[in-house]
């Protein structure tokens, strides 16, 4: 019987020559993107939808080209200190390359790239762990946003439901989630068939770099150190 590819032993050191190849290919990308493009911009982000970013990013890639990852990665093809900098004051980019945050090297006028930014946003449904932005409450009695399939799904979920004439009837107040407190699973599971959305997707532009200046738009970021881990 012919061994499965899936029994195959993959060698330890394979797969580190891998991992390094691919850091290797980003820092070559990041490095090469410096040399084409006018500007630098570092920005971070909340509440990261992967089909979001990416429509945004599709917008954008006649003049743009965007870099999320490692921020280790990002800080060594860029630079960490002006002895190893690539060009002339990125090391300072790379100290503000922590936590959410990713690169976009672009040809955009510096006051298009701020407006752009400026004005993205986009809402979606709250994951399980985020933080209620409200307090959403049913009261007692029909709930004629529901159909009657969905009263076993939605007594799953903990709410005190059941079918009156065929219409879903809630039994007591009940309390879907709690402003400024995390959202447990079946809160997103409610809040979605309810059509809440309470996660907003933002983009924000910590800092711009081009070869004759250097802008912080955050207060207080300048001192920042480069991320440790």
């Amino acid at each position: 019987m012919p061994k499965s590819k899936r029994d195959r032993a993959v060698t330890l050191s394979k797969t580190k020559k891998k991992g390094r190849e691919h850091k290797e290919n980003i820092v070559n990308s990041i490095r090469e993107a410096v040399e084409k493009y006018n500007s630098i911009y570092v920005f971070s982000f909340e509440n990261m939808r992967n089909l979001k970013f990416k429509q945004f990013r599709e917008q954008l890639k006649s003049t743009s080209r965007f870099f999320l990852g490692s921020n280790k990665v990002m800080q060594v093809a860029l630079g960490r200190s002006d002895s190893d900098e690539i060009r002339t004051g990125l090391h300072k980019v790379s100290k503000l390359l922590h936590g959410d945050s990713g690169l976009c090297v672009t040809n955009m006028p510096k006051e298009e790239a701020q407006r752009i930014f400026n004005e993205y946003e986009d809402y979606d449904f709250a994951r399980t762990g985020s933080i209620a932005t409200e307090t959403v409450e049913l009261k007692e009695g029909p709930l004629d946003q529901f159909t009657h399939e969905m009263e076993p799904f939605l007594r799953k979920q903990g709410m005190p439901v059941r079918l009156n004439k065929g219409i879903v009837e809630l039994v007591g107040d009940f309390a879907v989630c709690e402003e400024g407190k995390p959202i447990s699973p079946e809160s997103s599971r409610i809040l979605r068939l309810m059509g809440v959305k309470m996660a907003t997707f933002k983009l924000k532009l910590i800092c711009r770099w081009s070869p004759e200046d250097f802008e912080v738009y955050e207060e207080g970021l300048e001192g920042s150190d480069i991320e440790s881990t």
